[in-house]
């Protein structure tokens, strides 16, 4: 009797998973029971296959839709029983799982005649189970595919197999899966638009460049241009001041995870506080290293601030070391005075960019033969770019604003930002697009 079915005109809903099918009966396997559509159409959508098979246990509902004309002669009580199922699918279609048909409350005074025939006195047949229960409906027009197949938009329905595809991991038979169904902690599943990787241009070149971990590429200027750069946000309201407190707040931050961060920083480690050296000259440079010793001992590290007695100092400086005597901190100004055991961080800020005479005086030199002897790393803030300038080989030195071409013993080059507006840039003829980010000290990679 299966074979009656053929060439009939179903519809099989799958649930929510597979959806809903329709086409043409082109086989009913008994043994096997399953059901072949030809010419399919998914969810109003015709699919790329000319041939779809489906299982008994994936159909929740099967719907007759056009009879085959050999069968439309038979009588009524025929045509009911032949829409509620076909031979071979399980169980009949419009009923659910539990064998209940759905169409018996359409037609309550109907009554199916059954087979009588019992295998056994217990199991029903298979001829039993399909034609068992009522009809569901009849159709008195044919299904209009070419209407149907017009009121779906189909790219947003394949846009809609596809992220189901993605979040499930699954792909259809046939496509190929363009993109990969998990991600990476650092790949973005929305698209964006395309980095620009050049977006600061200075007037003139020089001959070294850096680019961020973003890669992002940021150029080095001059020392000259640097000064004017600094000087022109000074005269916008950039004091020394606060630029000593922006550059004091990063290169702690900087030397805070060097030191360990939370790892090293916490109540539960106060018998094993880290100790810092700070070398500092008696110029700006130097003011930016009290500044962050300051800010150092307010985070609990056991600083020891060396800076040589001047009897006159500027008074960046002595404001500076005013702060910082209001702190825990250490002040000596002999080299004898600092540690003869080797200290967690050494930070240095002896040297000047313009005044090179003190590089001649006993206490520069005293600070450098300390500092190669104790073999502690070397954080340098805002050190010169002549490397003949650089007593102290750095392990780590922190550019202010944009970087100056520095050479192999300024180590690893970071930058930080200390508050510069961007039409301070622009006003000295650099095109500026911030390379920060959420962080105020990124590191650089020599290109």
């Amino acid at each position: 009797m299966a074979a009656d079915w053929l060439g009939s005109i179903v519809s099989i809903n799958c649930g929510e998973t597979l959806g809903v099918y329709q086409g043409r009966v082109s086989a009913v396997d008994q043994l096997n029971q399953t059901i072949s559509l030809t010419q399919p159409f998914h969810n109003g959508v015709k699919c790329l296959v000319p041939e779809v098979t489906f299982r008994a246990g994936d159909i929740t509902e099967l719907k007759i839709l056009e009879i085959p004309g050999p069968l439309s002669s038979r009588n009524s009580v025929d045509v009911q029983q032949t829409e509620s199922s076909i031979p071979g699918i399980g169980y009949p279609a419009g009923t659910n799982q539990n064998g209940t048909g759905s169409s018996s409350s359409r037609h309550p005074n109907q009554a199916t005649p059954k087979k009588s025939g019992l295998k056994n006195g217990q199991i029903k047949t298979k001829d039993d189970e399909c034609f068992g229960d009522d009809i569901d409906e009849i159709l008195d027009t044919d299904f209009d595919f070419e209407g149907n197949l017009a009121l779906f938009d189909k790219a947003a329905v394949f846009e809609e197999i596809e992220t189901y595809e993605r979040r499930s991991g699954t792909r259809s038979r046939g496509t190929p899966n363009e993109k990969p169904s998990r991600y990476r902690h650092d790949e973005n599943i929305l698209e964006s638009e395309p980095i620009v990787y050049r977006r600061i241009v200075v007037p003139q070149q020089t001959s070294k460049e850096y680019c961020t971990d973003a890669g992002l590429v940021v150029p080095s200027i001059s020392y000259e241009l640097h000064k004017k750069l600094l000087s022109v946000a000074e005269k916008h309201g950039l004091t020394v001041e606060r630029r000593l407190e922006m550059t004091g707040v990063c290169a702690s931050q900087m030397a805070l995870t060097l030191l360990g961060g939370p790892n090293r920083l916490n109540p539960k480690n106060i018998h094993q506080r880290p100790t810092v050296a700070m070398l500092c000259g008696p110029h700006v440079k130097g003011a930016q290293g009290i500044s962050c010793g300051r800010h150092l001992a307010n985070h609990d590290v056991h600083v020891i601030l060396f800076i040589p007695n001047f009897v006159k100092m500027l008074e960046s400086v002595t404001n500076e070391l005013n702060l910082f005597s209001r702190t825990q901190g250490q002040q000596v100004s002999s080299v004898k005075d600092l540690p003869d055991s080797p200290v967690d961080l050494v930070i240095n800020c002896l040297d000047c960019h313009e005044n090179a005479f003190v590089r001649d005086q006993p206490w520069y030199k005293a600070a450098v033969e300390w500092a190669s002897r104790n073999r502690a790393p070397v954080l340098s803030i805002d050190p010169p770019m002549n490397e003949l300038q650089q007593g102290i080989d750095a392990k780590w030195s922190l550019e202010l604003g944009l970087p100056l071409p520095l050479g192999e013993r300024a180590g690893r080059v970071y930058l930080s930002d200390i508050g510069i507006p961007q039409k301070v840039f622009q006003e000295v003829g650099i095109n500026y697009h911030s390379p920060f980010g959420c962080k105020f000290v990124i590191p650089l990679h020599s290109t």
